[in-house]
């Protein structure tokens, strides 16, 4: 009796006990209490440390209480960059207002780039209470994160997706300075971001290939003091590149299902340089809007033929193929003979990759634009309308348009020319150039290419505002957006005297002055067949181009243009430096 009741005892205290194990926490819970922690850590940084010495201390103390708090920042950028990027925005966003061009409301900027701004060049006492109140607003916006971040259920999908952007981010905007524009602490501070990457990642167990990529990149990055000799290729085909392959293979080993859903960058997509990484359909905004064969078999029609336009005028007229769909003009040949319109035609090249149409962003989609040129005198001198009218004469056309919409019951209408134009320009997306395939491990691109393309994303500045791997003003990893930029773009580049371009861009259709001037940012894939340059087709070479941007701008020339978002000082590029990055941007011109 007595061994039976021990024996009752024995197998009830193992119940019990097993009844009181903690279950493991998850690895998404786990990430998520590695974010909470370092969310903790910077917000006691920037209180304990930047804002204590924001009230008493020197340069030196505040710039190192400033570095302290951006390498937290670092810590955490992987998460608030992909759960909260509106919070992230505010704690990192560039040192620009925020504009609501439709309610014509500017909101002043915040974060670590604006308090950079306090400290570099040089601190100014006279400036301290501004710096104070930037470093509150700072951890004010920390913890609304934090709050935001503790109600958000992780998954294990979205960290690998998270990862796998944080690393495009590191490639794309920590290497170029993007935020880091005084500091230059762009490469060291990738260090940081990559070690966290393989923090979380270890969460997962052990993938001994990532684990020692990752190492491995977090040492080269983490001792170079000279952003401008940094090798910037060798680091993504080295290890960029085979991280985030491994990463998609990794997660499909662990069975964890990809993310489902329509996404700029496709989840499944091994690097940001394969041919079908970014999603035009994303782009499209809408359904009817996605690209299919019989859509853009018909918008090709339609764009070369006079039927269109009911004239003799085509889109093809300004959009030549063998120019990159350019027409090698200054400004466009316009309907009336002898005529011109006001700018230059762009590419139209990769013009689905983006969030806004024409130089001056007025057209928020391919359709809209469509419309817009249609009815424009200099143009077309028609309308939608009346084309979809015309159009339903031929029996021909008919028949194409009700094989590419299905929907259409009795006629064709307005909407489904605009479509079928807007799908084949969508469409016009090769990634063919021997920078592609240099990046597929395809083709190898000559010692000075590659010198040319570290400076294009290094001391040229270029890559900051023409964001790889589209090299326009929509920048990864998110692409949710197309930025313009304000120059000073001269009227002649080669007068005795410089005098900014009269045009008033973006101005003329949003009454804000922050716009004055403010033209989108174009791809420059294909540029070696787009000539003549910029708005106004005054730049007839590139070498003139680089010698604009070398001497920063108009303000650089010495004009008076206070909301240039150019910075005004000189780059500082050599000859044989320009002609480099001349030479890698010839390598961007598609194989077709």
């Amino acid at each position: 009796m007595r061994i039976i009741i021990c024996s009752i005892l024995l197998l009830l205290s193992i119940f019990l006990a097993c009844c009181t194990t903690k279950t493991p926490p998850e690895p998404a819970q786990e990430a998520k209490a590695y974010l909470l922690n370092r969310l903790d850590t910077l917000q006691t940084v920037a209180d304990k440390h930047l804002l204590r010495l924001a009230k008493t201390g020197d340069e030196d103390s505040l710039r190192l209480a400033f570095r302290k708090t951006r390498l937290a920042y670092k810590k955490v950028e992987l998460f608030t960059e992909y759960y909260a990027p509106t919070a992230s925005k505010e704690m990192n966003g560039a040192p620009l207002p925020e504009l609501e061009v439709e309610e014509t409301t500017a909101f002043e900027p915040s974060g670590l780039q604006v308090i950079e701004e306090y400290l570099y060049p040089a601190f100014e006492e006279a400036n301290r209470d501004e710096l104070i109140r930037e470093v509150l607003k700072f951890i004010s916006v920390t913890s609304r994160a934090r709050s935001v971040l503790q109600e958000t259920d992780f998954t294990d999908a979205h960290i690998f997706n998270a990862c796998r952007q944080e690393i495009f981010r590191i490639m794309v905007l920590g290497f170029t300075g993007f935020d880091t524009p005084l500091t230059t602490t762009g490469v060291q501070e990738a260090a940081i971001a990559l070690e966290s990457v393989r923090e979380v990642l270890q969460l997962y167990g052990q993938n001994p290939k990532v684990q020692n990529l990752l190492t491995e990149a977090i040492a080269n990055t983490a001792g170079h003091q000279d952003f401008d000799s940094f090798d910037r290729m060798a680091f993504i085909t080295r290890f960029a590149n085979p991280v985030t392959a491994e990463l998609v293979r990794w997660q499909e080993q662990l069975n964890i299902a990809p993310l489902s859903g329509l996404m700029a960058v496709s989840a499944q997509t091994s690097s940001l340089f394969e041919e079908s990484s970014l999603s035009a359909d994303y782009f499209a905004g809408t359904t009817e809007g996605r690209i299919t064969p019989a859509r853009v078999a018909l918008g090709k029609k339609l764009f070369f033929d006079p039927k269109l336009s009911g004239n003799t005028s085509t889109c093809g007229s300004c959009h030549k193929p063998e120019l990159a769909f350019t027409d090698g003009l200054p400004t466009s040949a316009a309907l009336e003979a002898g005529t011109f319109v006001q700018r230059n035609a762009p590419t139209l090249y990769y013009a689905g990759l983006q969030h806004a149409q024409f130089y001056d962003m007025r057209a928020h989609s391919l359709e809209s634009q469509a419309v817009d040129v249609l009815r424009n005198k200099q143009e077309m001198h028609g309308s939608v309308e009346e084309a979809a009218q015309r159009l339903n004469q031929y029996p021909e056309f008919v028949y194409q348009f009700r094989q590419a919409f299905p929907d259409i019951e009795v006629e064709v209408q307005p909407k489904h020319v605009m479509l079928a134009l807007a799908t084949y320009v969508r469409s016009l997306t090769p990634f063919s150039s021997r920078f592609d395939k240099h990046m597929r491990g395809q083709e190898q691109l000559t010692p000075q290419e590659v010198k040319g393309f570290n400076l294009f994303m290094g001391k040229g500045k270029c890559g900051t505002c023409h964001f790889m791997p589209l090299f326009n003003g929509t920048a990864a990893p998110a692409f949710t957006n197309t930025e313009a930029e304000v120059l000073g773009v001269l009227q002649n580049p080669r007068a005795a005297q410089p005098i900014i371009d009269p045009d008033q861009g973006r101005y003329n259709h949003g009454k804000m002055e922050e716009l004055r001037f403010a033209f989108k940012t174009p791809t420059l894939r294909n540029i070696t067949k787009t000539a003549p340059y910029m708005h106004n087709g005054a730049y007839k070479t590139l070498e003139e181009v680089m010698n604009f941007y070398n001497k920063g701008g108009a303000q650089g020339l010495g004009l008076q243009l206070e909301n240039q978002t150019l910075p005004p000082d000189s780059l500082h590029l050599t000859e044989e430096e320009s002609q480099s990055i001349i030479v890698f941007m010839q390598t961007l011109t598609d194989e077709i």
